[in-house]
């Protein structure tokens, strides 16, 4: 397929802004994305972003009499000789000199030795912010109603004696589908608008479906995931493949803001720990690495955590507080999941879903404390598996951990035939 008839995509975007930095030509940029030279200087001119440079002066230095523009009327100096203020952020005249390279290839500063210093006002090309204007103005070109008011009446007075009849969209496009030049998801959106006399509780099915949840559109190239993607993890772990994986997540009781559980597993034993918060932010979190970082010592927290894998969630979007301690020093490394993707953190899922059995889904968290957690703690690590050949988390990680950090967390062997996980446990 010819890519000309494609969109640029934000790679595409990022490429050009690289060539522009390195003062290749448009040609070969163009070259580089298999795309015509006219396209890339299109997608710079509409895209390239102005900046005043700090030292610009205005083609009206010379002969400028302005005074006082900035309130001050004690001032005797002329506004141009002022070092108070900035002309181009209080004058209306202000007319900026402009460089004369910008109106020929590659129209913008990018790649020029002299933007540090230059005193023309400057235009750069970012791709990340190209993307994002570019993304809106698409989105807005498929948004709202384009029909003129006659075309609507039009329609009008088509449709709307139809459906009072009891008659659906479906039976109307298949007899009068010459007369009607949108489609039917159109004409349900201007009927959903109220654009004619008939209105959704006219539609006998329409008013019975529920309606769907838009997907985030929210970007998830967020600088604190750079280098810390699941795929990352995964180069890390081919690197070092006798590291140890903690997986971590919250578990919410109601949807209101209330406690919730900070809950940790360590993949290779299935053994899990269970902190209170007392809200899901990262304050909180923070709070639960310090606590644990001051019962251990640096040595055992790396040992115990040394790649901690996670979700996208509010909580846990500063990494560089948990990964490094309040002197600076490397702690642990942190990774986050794609997004939707629970699956690749099932360890945690399988966890959260014990722990449902003893507090179910929707059940507030504000009425229990953190031995009501250390105790529900210590039932599902003594909760023998098949994945341990019959053994429970408990026995299995001791010989990792020790017995200090288990003595420290309040962890301790329970009898097989004495393990409760059912809401009994925490009444």
């Amino acid at each position: 397929m010819n890519n000309n008839y494609i969109h640029l995509s934000l790679t595409d975007r990022c490429i050009i802004e690289r060539c522009m930095t390195f003062g290749h030509s448009l040609k070969e940029t163009a070259k580089m994305i298999n795309r015509h030279p006219t396209t890339i200087s299109r997608e710079i001119k509409k895209h390239r972003i102005f900046i005043k440079s700090r030292f610009i002066t205005c083609l009206n230095a010379y002969a400028c009499h302005e005074r006082k523009l900035c309130g001050d009327k004690r001032c005797l100096l002329p506004c141009r000789d002022c070092k108070k203020i900035t002309c181009y952020d209080v004058c209306d005249k202000f007319k900026p000199h402009k460089c004369f390279k910008l109106n020929k290839s590659p129209f913008v500063c990018n790649g020029c030795l002299k933007r540090g210093f230059c005193k023309f006002e400057q235009a750069y090309y970012h791709a990340h912010k190209a993307d994002a204007a570019y993304r809106s103005s698409l989105s807005d070109s498929r948004r709202g109603v384009h029909a003129d008011d006659e075309q609507i009446a039009e329609i009008n007075k088509l449709i709307t004696p139809l459906i009072k009849k009891g008659q659906s969209l479906s039976h109307i496009y298949a007899n009068h589908s010459d007369e009607l030049d949108c489609s039917r998801k159109t004409m349900y959106n201007y009927i959903d608008r109220s654009l004619f006399a008939v209105r959704n509780i006219d539609l006998p099915k329409k008013v019975r479906y529920k309606r769907r949840k838009s997907k985030s559109t929210e970007p998830f190239d967020f600088e604190y995931r750079k280098g810390r993607t699941y795929e990352d993890l995964k180069k890390f772990i081919a690197d070092n493949p006798n590291v140890e994986v903690v997986e971590m997540d919250t578990v919410k009781g109601r949807r209101e803001a209330g406690k919730v559980m900070l809950t940790m597993v360590f993949v290779k034993y299935d053994f899990i720990l269970i902190f209170l918060l007392d809200a899901c932010t990262q304050e909180c979190v923070t709070d639960v690495f310090n606590y644990l970082l001051k019962s251990f010592g640096i040595n055992v927290f790396r040992r115990v955590f040394p790649v901690i894998l996670t979700d996208n969630g509010g909580e846990f979007k500063h990494p560089d507080v948990l990964e490094f301690s309040e002197h600076g020093i490397p702690l642990t490394k942190i990774f986050y999941c794609d997004p939707n993707a629970s699956y690749q953190k099932p360890h945690i899922e399988r966890q959260h879903g014990l722990i449902r059995r003893v507090i179910p889904k929707g059940k507030s968290l504000d009425g229990f404390t953190q031995d009501d957690m250390t105790l529900l703690t210590n039932h599902i690590n003594n909760y023998c598996r098949d994945g341990l050949d019959g053994d429970c988390p408990y026995a299995a990680a001791r010989k990792f951990l020790g017995t200090k950090i288990p003595l420290i967390l309040g962890l301790k062997r329970i009898k097989p035939d004495e393990v409760i996980l059912n809401q009994s446990l925490l009444k």
